[in-house]
């Protein structure tokens, strides 16, 4: 079953009390690095004693034994969910896991959903990138590794869902109502 996840795209701890006052069904929520940054911890606890689950979305992406330390901080805060950029490479991955236990799910980010062919390509020092190939790529790293799911754009969720079978988890950005601007994504659906 499909769960929204409510990002806490605000400016502060205040802010998201008032934003989760008006969703009082939310049982997920999205701690991106803006908010982290200003709130830290205490936040992510507060969240958490609420009853909510806490996805943190910080993107790890660090030599190998930096980002087991972040992960093995973050279960010890009480977080459901956390992120860890693919592109970091299978050792970091693996240790990643191997910290993680039992109440924290690691998901892998494939190519952030900013990113279009060109600009990916310009980062990627290479003339043309097809991006469904290289999150496809990117994404049958995860499960091996031990992550539990993968995060990619609308435009790529059923290729990659083929890839990471039916039980992983599958993490997909760039929602927007019909209405909405894109901002700063470029990859998105309604």
């Amino acid at each position: 079953m499909a769960e929204v996840i409510v990002a806490l795209d605000v400016a502060s701890g205040e802010a998201v009390e008032l934003l989760l006052d008006r969703l009082p069904a939310a049982r997920w929520v999205k701690l991106g690095s803006v908010l982290m940054t200003r709130e830290g911890p205490a936040l992510v606890r507060a969240l958490a004693a609420r009853g909510l689950q806490v996805f943190l979305d910080l993107k790890w992406h660090d030599i190998p034994n930096t980002v087991a330390g972040a992960v093995a901080a973050a279960r010890e805060l009480g977080v459901s969910m956390a992120t860890v950029h693919l592109v970091g490479g299978a050792a970091m991955l693996r240790a990643a896991a191997a910290e993680r236990g039992p109440g924290l799910g690691l998901v892998g980010v494939t190519v952030l959903t900013s990113h279009d062919a060109s600009s990916y390509a310009r980062v990627m020092g290479r003339e043309a990138v097809e991006i469904e190939a290289e999150v496809a790529r990117l994404a049958a790293t995860a499960i091996p590794s031990g992550l539990q799911g993968v995060v990619c754009s609308p435009h790529e969720a059923a290729a990659v869902r083929t890839i990471i079978g039916p039980e992983a988890w599958l993490i997909v950005p760039g929602i927007r109502g019909r209405d909405d601007t894109p901002g700063d994504q470029s990859r998105v659906a309604s």
